[in-house]
């Protein structure tokens, strides 16, 4: 679907924008009056209010240009922030995408800011993934072309730069997720992350005896039982002013698929493990968004790419392997492998690339959805600075995320008898023992933080149109906003 700015409508369908109180005025006033007052008894019909997203469709017009009007909903005009424009653009591509019309212009769109929120609504509301599945003829999108009539339309496009590689971005983190694990497997994950150089992103991809020599014995452990060898993928994105200076690091978890090894998972629901790797998708598609829109920062994504198999070459409860920082793990539980392919990367970017700070995103634990179900990710962090500006970047970008708490007591909970500390640290607070897990590894009072996303990388069917797919694509519009805010430079 082509998304386009314009200065004046040129669609038969036209979708106008209505404000709670003073629903039909405007260009809804002379489109009404124009019809001989059909909008205003089809919305006094539909008791419509012009709540967010609400939608009034009146077909049938005659006597004007457009033979379909919409009534689009954006509630109060003074509360009508970039998240109720999101919300605009994605419930028109949800009404409209497969309804057999193939253009569509809004009209009634304030400023450009307004504007591009719309366009990123509406791009993400487009978002399907049909690769595998004969899809009917009347399950087939028709909309082709999205028209948003805006007053100034340099300014919007300017403004929507970041929007459409948001866009982008979480759309391939979506892609990626929503693939069967026997076309995305290590080798093939890495191969197509090498592609996103054609954005110009530099791209390092490490094979087994490269992280092997580097130590990454707790990595390699966790997919020594597949078939499938593990990789590790750097992907380099220079574009400060000083090209040398220390950079964000950021590092994602990718299971690419997850039985749990030996401590096998139940089989009910085991196909959603497939989405293992939301943290890697996170980072690869806030790297994309990066290279798309320039960012001026120097920013390292760092991805750990393995499958969890159970064989009988897997590794088992009760080894104690030792990691690439020289601390040794036993393992009590095969399934609480992340953190075993986190500490070996963030060790890995701590002493390649001396980073100026350090996050990582990783769908790590279960006990993070008792916590916060699907409304939030969990944050931990060493830095309160840190913490605070990856929450404050959640509330601007719509991807919500709250901070738990880290502390001494938490940690005795993983120490180990006979290594330096265990995988799992009991029943309670796993969440915070497995990120708890995770500082250890961070050195030099770096500061770090860690995003647990299990919550918010797959989620039930819950409404919003700008999330039509199990897969969310959740943390690439964090980061970039996070960027943005904290570690681009200002001209």
């Amino acid at each position: 679907m082509d998304v386009t700015f314009k200065t004046s409508p040129t669609t038969s369908t036209l979708a106008v924008i209505c404000h709670e109180s003073d629903a039909l005025t405007g260009e809804a006033e002379t489109l009404n009056a124009a019809q001989n007052g059909a909008l205003s008894k089809a919305a006094a019909s539909a008791r419509f209010k012009a709540k967010p997203g609400e939608i009034v469709d009146i077909l049938g017009l005659s006597g004007d240009k457009h033979d379909r009007i919409i009534l689009l909903g954006a509630g109060e005009c003074e509360k009508a922030d970039a998240r109720v424009w999101e919300k605009v653009g994605a419930s028109l591509v949800k009404k409209m995408l497969v309804s057999g019309e193939s253009e569509i212009d809004v009209t009634g769109v304030p400023d450009a800011s307004a504007a591009a929120s719309i366009k990123l609504g509406a791009a993400l509301a487009a978002y399907r993934f049909d690769d595998y599945r004969e899809v009917k003829d009347d399950q087939k999108p028709t909309l082709t072309s999205f028209g948003i009539v805006v007053s100034d339309v340099a300014a919007a496009e300017t403004a929507s730069i970041v929007a459409s590689a948001d866009a982008f971005g979480t759309n391939l983190a979506r892609d990626l997720m929503n693939m069967p694990p026997n076309d995305l497997y290590p080798e093939s994950y890495a191969n197509k992350i090498k592609e996103l150089s054609d954005l110009g992103l530099e791209i390092d991809v490490l094979n087994e005896s490269e992280m092997e020599k580097l130590g990454m014995h707790a990595l390699l452990g966790v997919g020594q039982g597949s078939e499938n060898h593990s990789r590790m993928v750097v992907m380099k994105w220079l574009g400060g002013a000083d090209k040398s200076a220390a950079p964000l690091a950021l590092v994602g978890k990718g299971v690419t698929f997850d039985t749990g090894g030996i401590s096998l998972k139940p089989g009910p629901g085991m196909e959603d493990m497939k989405g293992d790797m939301g943290g890697s998708a996170a980072v690869v598609g806030a790297m994309a968004a990066l290279a798309m829109r320039k960012a001026k920062a120097n920013v390292i994504g760092l991805v750990g790419l393995v499958e969890n198999m159970p064989d009988g070459k897997a590794q088992r409860p009760g080894d104690v392997v030792k990691s690439a920082s020289g601390k040794t793990i036993e393992i009590l539980n095969t399934d609480a492998e992340g953190r075993l392919v986190l500490c070996d990367v963030l060790w890995y970017a701590q002493d390649k690339f001396k980073p100026k700070a350090i996050i990582d995103l990783a769908t790590l634990t279960g006990a993070i959805l008792i916590a916060l179900g699907h409304e939030h990710a969990g944050v931990f962090a060493n830095n309160d600075e840190l913490a605070n500006a990856i929450t404050a970047a959640g509330e601007t970008s719509g991807e919500p995320a709250w901070r738990l708490p880290l502390g001494p007591a938490y940690d005795k909970l993983i120490d180990s008898k006979i290594a330096d500390m265990k995988n799992i640290g009991g029943r309670t607070a796993g969440s915070i023992t497995a990120a708890q897990f995770l500082q250890r590894f961070i050195e030099n009072d770096t500061p770090w933080a860690h995003i647990d996303i299990a919550g918010m990388a797959w989620k039930p069917a819950n409404g919003d149109p700008k999330e039509p797919s199990w897969a969310s694509g959740y943390g690439v519009r964090l980061l970039d906003q996070l960027i943005a805010d904290s570690y681009e430079d200002k001209a």
